[in-house]
C-alpha cells in the first residue's frame, strides 16, 4: 500500500509542475533579428515571385500589387514571356482583405492584356474589396487591362500611358457556327458591363471606341492616352505615384474614422 501511495504522490507532484510557456525552439525563433540587408533580400524575392511589396509608414500600411506583362490564364505561357499569374494574385487579394495590419491596396498596371476570364476574375476580386483600393496605369493597360484599371475604387493614369480598347478575340480554332458568335457577344457584354459599372464612361462611347476601324492598322479598336481616358470618364484622374499614394492614404483615414 505504501508503494502505491508513493506512486500516486509522485504523479501528483508531476501534475503540479507548471508547463513551459514557450518551447526552447520557439524562443530561438522569436529572438531572430534579421538585418536590413536580409530583409531587403526577402522583399526582393517577394517581388520576383509574387509581384507584391508591403510598405509601412507612420500613417498606414500599403500592399502594392504589380500587374505587368501578360495575364496568364488556364494555359501556361512560355518562360520568355513576362506574365502575371492569376492563381498568385487571388490569394494575395484575400490576404489584403482579411489582414487587419494592411490599410489599403495600390495596383500598378503595365499590361498588354491576356486571358479574359483570368483578368475578369482579378478585376471582380479587386472591385469587391471593402478596403481602399487605388490603381495607377503606367506605360499601358491594354485589352483586358482596361477592366483591371477601373476595378479599383479610385483610378489614376500617367499622361503618357495608353489604353487599347478593342473587341474580345480568341486564339486557335473557332468553329464558324452561330453559337460561336453568340458566345463572343456574351463575353463582350460581360467586359463592357464591368467597365461601365466601375467607371463613368458611357456604354455607347465605349462601344464606338471598340469598333473603330480607322485607328489600328491590322485590327479594330482605339488607342487612347491618359488625358483622353480621363476626358471620356474611363479613368478618374491623371496623376503620378505620389498622387495615387496620397489618395490611398486619404481614403484609409476616412475608413478608420
Amino acid at each position: 500500500m505504501d508503494k502505491i501511495k508513493n506512486k500516486h504522490a509522485g504523479n501528483k507532484k508531476a501534475e503540479l509542475q507548471p508547463p513551459e510557456k514557450n518551447p526552447p525552439d520557439a524562443d530561438k525563433r522569436e529572438n531572430i533579428d534579421l538585418s536590413d540587408e536580409e530583409k531587403q533580400k526577402i522583399q526582393i524575392e517577394n517581388i520576383k515571385e509574387t509581384g507584391t511589396i508591403r510598405t509601412k509608414s507612420s500613417e498606414i500600411t500599403i500592399q502594392t500589387l504589380i500587374i505587368a506583362g501578360q495575364i496568364e490564364g488556364h494555359y501556361a505561357l512560355s518562360s520568355q514571356t513576362k506574365s502575371t499569374k492569376y492563381e498568385h494574385i487571388l490569394p494575395q487579394l484575400v490576404e489584403v482583405e482579411e489582414n487587419d495590419e494592411i490599410d489599403g491596396l495600390l495596383i500598378l498596371l503595365n499590361t498588354m492584356g491576356g486571358d479574359v476570364e483570368a483578368g475578369l476574375a482579378i478585376a471582380e476580386m479587386i472591385s469587391g474589396m471593402s478596403k481602399p483600393t487605388v490603381s495607377l496605369v503606367l506605360g499601358g493597360s491594354h485589352s483586358i487591362g482596361v477592366p483591371l484599371a477601373v476595378s479599383a475604387k479610385k483610378s489614376f493614369i500617367v499622361p503618357s500611358a495608353t489604353m487599347t480598347i478593342h473587341p474580345v478575340r480568341m486564339n486557335g480554332l473557332v468553329i464558324g457556327v452561330p453559337q460561336a458568335f453568340t458566345y463572343f457577344s456574351k463575353m463582350q457584354k460581360r467586359i463592357t458591363d464591368f467597365i461601365t459599372r466601375n467607371s463613368h464612361v458611357q456604354e455607347e462611347t465605349l462601344k464606338n471606341l471598340m469598333l473603330e476601324t480607322d485607328e489600328l492598322v491590322a485590327d479594330i479598336g482605339t488607342v487612347i492616352d491618359g488625358t483622353e481616358a480621363v476626358r471620356i470618364g474611363l479613368i478618374d484622374k491623371t496623376g503620378t505615384l505620389s498622387d495615387a499614394v496620397s489618395e490611398l492614404k486619404k481614403d484609409a483615414d476616412k475608413k478608420s474614422d
